[in-house]
């Protein structure tokens, strides 16, 4: 999975996607994309009161599969993740993680604007979740995820393909 796309003309006051591309993760990047989920999550995490210093990087090692995921750079440098795994019914989208400083910039839509043109041309059903009252389950909206079911904690998103902005 490669792509670049340069800064695009944005609304007055909001600072341009940076240039950005994917490359394969390695098993290497596991530490770094740990410490930035707990970065990510933690405001959500505290806020229903389930956030553990060690288990929000745990959760994330145990789990870890090179294979799916993909190493989003901005301007040549780490600044995120993404992983799209496979199922009997499509894919799962996981670990979508953005430094924070890059947030609000349009990067994050773009990242998905690529993946979901692929899943979309596979005709492929793509599923989420993502924690309740994250600021992520508007960005998932505005692609066209809608709500399949929630609990206390978690929100289960579905997008079928074609369903984008």
């Amino acid at each position: 999975m490669d792509a670049g796309i340069a800064a695009k003309k944005t609304r007055p006051g909001r600072r341009p996607e940076p240039e950005w591309s994917l490359r394969p993760a390695e098993p290497a990047d596991v530490e770094a994309i740990a410490e930035l989920r707990a970065v990510v999550m933690r405001p959500d995490l505290e806020r229903l009161g389930r956030f553990d210093e060690q288990r929000v990087r745990q959760r994330f090692r145990d789990g870890f599969s090179p294979r799916h995921t993909s190493v989003v750079l901005a301007g040549g440098a780490f600044a995120g993740s993404v992983a799209l795994r496979p199922a009997v019914d499509g894919h799962w989208l996981e670990h979508f993680y953005l430094a924070p400083d890059l947030h609000g910039r349009g990067l994050g839509s773009a990242v998905l604007r690529t993946l979901l043109s692929g899943t979309d041309a596979a005709g492929a059903v793509v599923r989420l979740n993502v924690l309740q009252g994250s600021p992520a389950q508007r960005l998932y909206a505005r692609h066209g995820f809608t709500i399949e079911s929630q609990d206390p904690v978690d929100v289960f998103m579905l997008r079928r393909p074609h369903a984008g902005p």
